[in-house]
């Protein structure tokens, strides 16, 4: 029996949380896998957090809500707090560098807790609004749930059209997702 990736993603409203899951998931499907996403915008709907739950796998999805993630990805210190619970001693946890003030929320079972400057990294070398691609690319580089190839080609399905208005946003795309995988391969993720 193949193993489903649990992914749990969540940020503040307009960091492309929800544009990264769509994007991973139909990467998934690209290679034939099974999928399932579920997003989450909670009560406040704008100005809130947004949660997007993945899973990918070789086999049937058997249930559509799960505990405990494989990886956790937060983008905001709100984030920090309210997916914190799905964290057990499997987890790597994930949170931007950018975060300040969350030392005493982070989860204290999970198996490993990384650091990332994504959006330093974003601002400083490619443009703030990669900065949800990059994080994809970690995501990636951190499970291989599917590759870039795949990736790059999801991408340009979701995407193209706002390609053929500006050629040079394609390639800042596909840089930024092949610095998210490779910022993972640096830090020693598996």
């Amino acid at each position: 029996m193949g193993k489903t990736v649990k992914i749990v993603l969540a940020g503040e409203g307009g960091q492309g949380v929800q544009s990264v899951a769509q994007i991973l998931t139909d990467a998934a499907a690209l290679e034939g896998k099974e999928i399932l996403y579920i997003p989450n915008f909670g009560v406040e709907q704008r100005g809130g957090v947004s949660i997007a739950y993945v899973q990918i796998g070789d086999e049937r999805i058997g249930a559509p809500k799960f505990k405990t993630g494989d990886i956790v990805i937060a983008l905001s210190d709100r984030a920090v707090r309210r997916i914190r619970m799905h964290s057990g001693p499997s987890t790597l946890f994930v949170y931007d560098s950018s975060i300040q003030g969350v030392e005493n929320d982070l989860p204290q079972n999970a198996r490993k807790i990384l650091v990332i400057p994504a959006l330093e990294t974003a601002n400083k070398e490619l443009h703030p609004r990669v900065f949800n691609v990059l994080i994809m690319g970690a995501v990636i580089g951190a499970t291989g749930v599917t590759t870039v190839e795949k990736a790059k080609e999801a991408i340009e399905n979701r995407l193209g059209y706002k390609f053929e208005k500006d050629p040079d946003l394609r390639e800042l795309n596909f840089r930024a997702l092949e610095k998210g995988v490779a910022m993972v391969a640096e830090m020693g993720v598996q």
